[in-house]
């Protein structure tokens, strides 16, 4: 463990309740970064360098419908700091991308490589859209028209997207060909989460579930709990969710209710997850699941379960109802799902809860190991994937909670403490350039 960057500034903030509105995603993220900044004593100037994104991008995204009338929606990227490596971090389609979301999730990447170690800064990327509204060929021409518009900081060794919420395989096989095309070779490490074909890597589709589960099973084992009968609420069936309850279903948990946009579902004797998977895969919804009974997503969020996992959207435990959270685990598989003032709430109430830059790190780590294998040239089996990224995921979560008990504070804290005296030594040893 390293020692920490030593300092001689007190970050000072106006209160809280004051200065932190709960719907602004930076703000939210930097509320804990301050806590930790404070923490370590950070280097003014540092704290200055550490809380500026480094570039952030808005282009233009031109398109012809087919229909014959022309669009024209508005990308983002962000890249928030590279001190340690290429920036990282998916692209996003979505109506309610703003440059204040992109902003805080390329922060959130930049500490989240940093957590679990691996060689990358933190970035993200959106456009303004509505894919469901949109053609195949229509979300194709989007893709590849914001591609060439960001085009000038994409490479393997600058800037590496991923997938995010509505975008996939084939979006990052129209983005892997366009700057491929561009380049005049193929450049298949420029992106991540391609289709395996292409060079992807086994196991990145399962990878942020998979995290989850084997956090959690740390987390557990250190309440003196085990996997085996935990009863689990999953908050969001996606990829990242069901994967989670599939993987903690096998590990002997009881998987009490999973949700959806379209609904939520409970089962006191738990549910049967290869059926729920069967279903989801057939119609792409739980709407309608008859083995189940039909509850609210806020009645799913305070459950008396073990261990909660909300895998969907961000700032859904807030301070209106974390007070009534009963869960003695929660794993956060989305980006945000909790907000500052909540976290003080659940702390008092002793909820454990696993922070989501070590959460659902597993995504990044094996996009990380696509990276490496795109540039070696050399593929891994799924077995050598999982294997890599467990002793990853454990040995992250050990380090993290070591710092929570060395500086006797909540492991969201600890994790920050530790990515941001990773990112601040590199600074330090680096220099300023001038």
């Amino acid at each position: 463990m390293s020692e920490p960057v030593m300092g001689a500034t007190e970050v000072i903030r106006p209160d809280k309740e004051t200065f932190l509105a709960e719907e602004n995603p930076f703000e939210s993220m930097m509320e804990r970064f301050d806590d930790a900044a404070k923490l370590l004593e950070l280097d003014p100037g540092l704290y200055k360098v550490l809380r500026t994104p480094e570039k952030q991008i808005i282009v233009a995204v031109p398109i012809l419908r087919d229909s014959g009338e022309v669009e024209v929606y508005t990308g983002y990227r962000v890249l928030y700091n590279t001190s340690r490596g290429p920036a990282k971090g998916g692209i996003r389609f979505d109506s309610a991308v703003t440059l204040e979301e992109v902003k805080a999730l390329a922060a959130w990447m930049t500490w989240k490589c940093a957590v679990v170690n691996i060689p990358f800064g933190g970035a993200k990327g959106g456009v303004v859209c509505d894919p469901n509204e949109m053609t195949l060929a229509e979300l194709e021409r989007v893709t590849r028209r914001y591609t060439s518009g960001i085009i000038d900081t994409l490479g393997p060794d600058s800037d590496v997207p991923a997938p995010d919420v509505n975008t996939n395989e084939r979006v990052m096989a129209w983005i892997m060909d366009t700057y491929s095309m561009h380049k005049r070779h193929t450049v298949t490490a420029v992106v991540t989460g391609k289709p395996v074909v292409m060079g992807g890597s086994l196991g990145r589709r399962e990878a942020t579930g998979r995290g989850c589960m084997l956090v959690t099973r740390q987390a557990l084992a250190r309440l003196g709990l085990a996997m085996t009968d935990a009863r689990v609420a999953v908050q969001g069936f996606g990829n990242v969710g069901s994967v989670a309850a599939d993987l903690m279903a096998k590990e002997g948990a009881r998987i009490l209710a999973v949700s959806d946009k379209t609904g939520a579902y409970f089962n006191a004797k738990g549910l049967d997850i290869p059926d729920l998977l069967a279903w989801t895969a057939e119609r792409r919804h739980l709407r309608g699941y008859p083995k189940a009974e039909t509850i609210t997503n806020e009645e799913l969020l305070t459950l008396d379960c073990d261990v909660l996992v909300p895998a969907a959207l961000e700032n859904v435990i807030t301070k209106k109802n974390a007070v009534k959270v009963r869960a003695k685990v929660i794993c956060e598989g989305a980006n945000g799902p909790t907000t500052a003032l909540a976290d003080d709430i659940l702390e008092s109430q002793g909820v454990f809860v696993i922070p989501d830059i070590l959460a659902n790190a597993g995504g990044v780590t094996v996009s990380y190991f696509e990276w490496v294998q795109d540039r070696g040239g050399y593929f891994w089996d799924e077995e050598t994937v999982n294997r890599r990224l467990e002793s990853i995921m454990t040995r992250s979560f050990d380090e993290v909670a070591d710092w929570s008990d060395r500086y006797k504070v909540n492991m969201r804290i600890a994790a920050y403490m530790v990515a941001i005296d990773r990112v601040a030594t590199m600074h330090k040893l680096r220099g300023m350039y001038a």
